[in-house]
């Protein structure tokens, strides 16, 4: 039995008429009475009572046209689906995400994959610092990353999503933390700019993991402002530096993302300095992954608000 023959089968059972059916197949009525002898053979029973004026079912043909429906729609809905998946509107992305980016970029990445790939099932792992994200990818443990650059291994493309500067994170109580003077402005409220420099003698709190960029970032910008900065407390993770700033530890400068995680305790103060050190976001996956998911994928997350070609970008 063949696909062919249900499918002439159908339409004849539908029409009631082998010339109507021959014309809703374009075809010529000739094949199609053929077709129709032969899966009758095939199956052993008559399908159609044939006269002169009509055409009806046959106890054999009404049996067999609700299973040639269900037939011809499985097969139609695999083909669609196969052909979804081959065109990357269907599939499943596995994503991880620095801590900051879950809160910061991660939603509007989330949301448009949601408007535009709407068959593109996605997992997450985050709260991972760039090392290790690029380890996984490597290891094929994810397949999208939205980490902060320099990325160090060739085999990883990058598109950057934005530029990040340095906002530094206090405890409630310290006196980094001076009101502005706004008439009314309640104490604490809008904290005054300070300077890097200022920061000299404060106790920091940074990310322990070996090459975190965040963490290169701020030493660094300490550094051009003339100290060393003093690590009393170290975190694998931003939710836990965030706590150890609550608690009074010390400060930590973060990537300006952070505004959008509001913490008890914690108070955000921007840096003054005129040469702010900035880190990028981007979007970072393997350059040979063929999935058709995630060319889809990028396509959406690296479209430019123009009508500019996306662009891919070789890493640092």
């Amino acid at each position: 039995m063949e696909t062919r023959q249900l499918r002439y089968f159908v339409a004849v059972a539908e029409t009631r008429h082998f010339g109507r059916a021959a014309e809703r197949l374009h075809i010529a009525q000739s094949p199609l009475s053929q077709a129709i002898r032969q899966l009758e053979s095939q199956l052993g029973a008559p399908l159609f009572e044939r006269t002169t004026r009509r055409v009806d079912l046959t106890a054999a043909g009404e049996a067999l046209l609700p299973e040639a429906v269900r037939i011809l729609a499985s097969l139609d809905a695999a083909r669609d689906q196969v052909g979804r998946v081959a065109a990357g509107a269907l599939g499943r992305l596995r994503v991880g995400a620095t801590g900051l980016a879950t809160y910061g970029h991660l939603p509007a990445l989330v949301r448009r994959l949601d408007e535009e790939l709407p068959g593109l099932a996605l997992s997450f792992a985050t709260e991972m610092l760039t090392p290790a994200l690029e380890a996984a990818l490597g290891e094929h443990t994810i397949d999208l990353a939205v980490l902060r650059l320099p990325v160090a291994d060739p085999a990883l493309a990058h598109h950057v999503l934005a530029r990040e500067r340095l906002v530094l994170a206090v405890p409630r109580a310290s006196g980094l933390v001076r009101a502005c003077p706004c008439q009314g402005t309640e104490k604490h409220a809008h904290p005054t700019p300070v300077r890097l420099a200022d920061l000299a003698d404060e106790d920091f709190v940074v990310y322990s993991a070996p090459g975190s960029v965040v963490g290169d970032a701020a030493a660094r910008a300490c550094r051009a402002a003339g100290f060393t900065p003093r690590h009393t407390h170290e975190a694998d993770q931003t939710s836990i530096v965030l706590a150890l700033v609550a608690a009074g530890a010390g400060v930590a400068l973060l990537p300006s993302s952070v505004l959008a995680v509001a913490v008890a305790g914690v108070h955000y103060v921007e840096l003054e300095d005129h040469d702010p050190v900035t880190t990028d976001v981007a979007l970072a996956w393997r350059r040979d992954d063929p999935r058709p998911a995630l060319a889809r994928a990028l396509e959406v997350l690296c479209r430019p608000e123009t009508a500019d070609p996306p662009r891919e970008t070789a890493p640092a």
